[in-house]
C-alpha cells in the first residue's frame, strides 16, 4: 500500500486531528509498521462512543499495516477510582475490554498496564525524569484527560495521571498515540517533554468524540472543545448512551427521548450517529418512510442527508427510526457474541459507574 493510501485511511473520519500530517508521512517513509496505541481506563459498559468509533479508528490503522495495541490502564482506572477503587473488580472488568476489542479489532494486541510497570524501575524512572519538565499548573490544566476540572478537590495520586499517560507511550513503543479529542492534551504534552529527554516525538491522532444523545450541555466557557467533551456520551451517564448489548428495540427506546430538534443540525446527536458510525460502515443510508410521507429515500452522503433535514424534509421521527435500525444492525454481531460471553458482564451488576 503507497503512502497516500495509508495516510487517507488515517485520516478517515471520525478522525478530527493528526498532529502534525507532514510528521506522519514522514513517518510511514521511514517506518512501514509503525507502532500504535490507544489506552483506555477500565469502567463501565462499551458504546458507540468509547468503542465502535475508536474501533473503527483501529481498523483504519490496522487496514494501512499500522501495529495497534490496546492499552487496558488498570493502574489509571484506579487513580481515577473506578469500580470505587476495587482493583479485583478493575482486573476482571479488563477482560471484558479485552475480548471485545479482539473481537471487533483482529489484530490487534492488548496491553494491561500491570503487566507494563511490573518490575519496571525503568517506567517509574522515567515518571521522576518526566515530571521534572512539569510544573503543577499544568498538571492541572492536564486533569481534564481523566474527566476531572481543575477545581476539584483531587488526592496526590490522580497528579500522577498526566505524567504516567505521557510516558506510557514511550514504554509501550508507540509511534502514533490516538485517542478523542479528551485526550489531546497528554498527547501534546509527550510532543513538548519528548524531545528534551531525548525521546522520539510521537505523532498524534484525534477522533472525534460522539455526543451523547441527551441534549447538549451548555457552559460559560466559549472553548468548542470543552463544550463537546461536556456533552460525550458517556457510560457515567447511561441515559446518553447508546450500548453495544443493547437490542433494537432498546435502542428505539433511547432515541425515542433523545435530542433531535426539527430542522437543527448543529450538535445534533443524531446526525452525528449517522455521519460518524453509520456512513463510516456503509456508502448509503436509507431513510424508509411511508409513502404518505414521501416514501422512502436514499442519500449516497452525509451531507445531502444534513441538507435534507436542515430543510424539513426529514421527520425526526423517520431519522431516530432508521438509526435505530441500523445501529442495531452495526451493533448486533458484538452483542450475539456477548450473548454467548455473557460472565464477562457479571462485575457490571449493582455497580456505579463514576467519572
Amino acid at each position: 500500500m503507497d503512502i497516500e493510501t495509508k495516510i487517507d485511511l488515517i485520516k478517515k473520519p471520525p478522525t478530527e486531528e493528526i498532529l502534525v500530517e507532514e510528521e506522519l508521512k514522514q513517518l510511514l517513509e521511514t517506518n512501514e509498521h509503525p507502532q500504535h496505541y490507544q489506552g483506555f481506563e477500565i469502567s463501565g459498559m462499551l458504546h458507540l462512543g468509547n468503542f465502535i468509533i475508536s474501533g473503527f479508528k483501529i481498523n483504519d490503522f490496522i487496514k494501512a499495516g499500522i501495529k495497534c495495541q490496546v492499552y487496558l490502564a488498570d493502574w489509571h482506572s484506579f487513580i481515577n477510582n473506578k469500580f470505587n477503587g476495587d482493583w479485583d473488580k478493575i482486573l476482571i472488568a479488563a477482560k471484558y475490554y479485552e475480548e471485545a476489542f479482539k473481537f471487533f479489532c483482529p489484530g490487534v494486541k492488548t496491553v494491561l498496564g500491570s503487566d507494563l510497570y511490573h518490575n519496571n524501575d525503568e517506567y517509574w524512572k522515567n515518571i521522576m525524569k518526566f515530571s521534572k519538565h512539569m510544573t503543577l499548573a499544568r498538571t492541572l490544566r492536564c486533569m481534564t484527560i481523566m474527566g476531572r476540572s481543575e477545581n476539584e478537590k483531587l488526592d496526590l495520586s490522580q497528579y500522577f495521571y498526566p505524567p504516567m499517560q505521557a510516558v506510557d507511550i514511550k514504554e509501550i513503543g508507540a509511534d502514533i498515540p490516538h485517542g478523542g479529542m479528551d485526550q489531546r492534551k497528554a498527547h501534546v504534552l509527550a510532543r513538548e517533554i519528548f524531545p528534551k529527554m531525548g525521546w522520539k516525538k510521537p505523532v498524534a491522532v484525534h477522533h472525534h468524540l460522539l455526543m451523547g444523545i441527551a441534549k447538549p450541555i451548555k457552559l460559560e466557557s466559549k472553548d468548542k472543545l470543552e463544550q463537546v467533551v461536556a456533552s460525550k456520551m458517556s457510560k457515567s451517564k447511561p441515559w446518553t448512551a447508546i450500548f453495544i448489548h443493547d437490542t433494537e428495540e432498546q435502542i428505539k427506546k433511547k432515541l425515542e427521548k433523545a435530542w433531535c430538534p426539527e430542522k437543527q443540525t448543529e450538535m445534533n446527536p443524531l446526525l452525528e450517529i449517522v455521519k460518524y458510525v453509520i456512513f463510516h460502515e456503509k456508502k448509503t443510508f436509507e431513510i424508509e418512510r411511508e409513502s404518505k410521507f414521501g416514501g422512502s429515500i436514499e442519500f449516497d452522503s452525509y451531507e445531502k442527508l444534513e441538507e435534507a433535514y436542515r430543510k424539513g424534509e426529514i421527520h425526526p421521527k423517520d431519522l431516530k427510526d432508521n438509526v435505530a435500525r441500523e445501529i442495531s444492525n452495526i451493533i448486533n454481531p458484538i452483542r450475539k457474541h456477548f450473548e454467548k460471553h455473557n460472565e464477562f458482564l457479571d462485575v457490571f451488576k449493582e455497580v456505579e459507574i463514576t467519572r
